[in-house]
């Protein structure tokens, strides 16, 4: 009992740490963010409160408005943080993997599959959809990085639908912060083993020059490639 009353102590002042340390975050992203997500609160608290009062169920609603309030402070808090994150991955390279490797899900992330020396990149993911290349880059150069990748995967992955996704800011493209949203929008065509024999005959091609997983500072060399992952 006392080891776990003490894990408990240790795992409090971390997720408080980590907390503020987004708190910090989003607010030199956004200074008004903070006073929005308090203003949510207490707006919620107040009707809580209001209609309690008119009602005669003060005790009843006030306590369900605290609760409440505390949920609604914690989604806007949410919502602004994860804002904020696209905001700085925004015009990074690899920004796109480091997205989908952070999803919930089954996706199958191997970065930079085809890259040139402008650092425009495609990153190939594996998930229920079927296969999907995303292309950061401009819309003049990253077509033929997405020809190129089709073109090497069209025999591994057969009858597989094959999806491209450019993300950027071009007309077109599809704006970084609104990834997540396009993919989980996408028919899951394929089952959970049908993934996992996907992954495993594109893993057996050759590899091309690949960048590491995740945002990279501008201007950095590019190593070869890291193995997948998947999340």
């Amino acid at each position: 009992m006392a080891k776990k009353s003490q894990d408990g102590q240790d795992e409090r002042p971390g997720r408080l740490k980590q907390i503020r340390m987004v708190a910090s975050l989003v607010h030199q992203a956004n200074p008004k963010a903070l006073p929005m997500v308090f203003l949510a609160a207490i707006g919620t608290l107040v009707v809580f409160v209001v209609v309690g009062l008119v009602l005669g169920q003060a005790l009843l609603l006030i306590p369900l408005g605290v609760l409440a309030a505390l949920a609604v402070g914690m989604i806007v808090f949410g919502q602004l943080a994860q804002r904020t994150q696209y905001s700085m991955l925004e015009g990074r390279p690899g920004a796109a993997a480091s997205i989908v490797e952070n999803m919930r899900g089954r996706w199958v992330v191997t970065p930079a599959v085809q890259a040139n020396r402008n650092m425009d990149v495609v990153h190939r993911v594996v998930g229920h959809p079927g296969v999907i290349l995303l292309a950061e880059g401009p819309r003049s150069r990253v077509g033929k990085l997405i020809g190129a990748e089709k073109k090497r995967i069209s025999r591994a992955a057969s009858e597989v639908p094959i999806y491209d996704i450019q993300v950027g800011n071009d007309e077109g493209q599809v704006p970084i912060g609104k990834l997540q949203r396009h993919l989980t929008k996408l028919p899951r065509n394929l089952k959970k083993d049908e993934v996992s024999e996907l992954t495993d005959r594109l893993n057996a091609l050759p590899q091309a020059m690949q960048m590491p997983k995740g945002p990279i500072p501008k201007g950095a060399r590019m190593p070869k490639g890291p193995k997948p992952r998947t999340r």
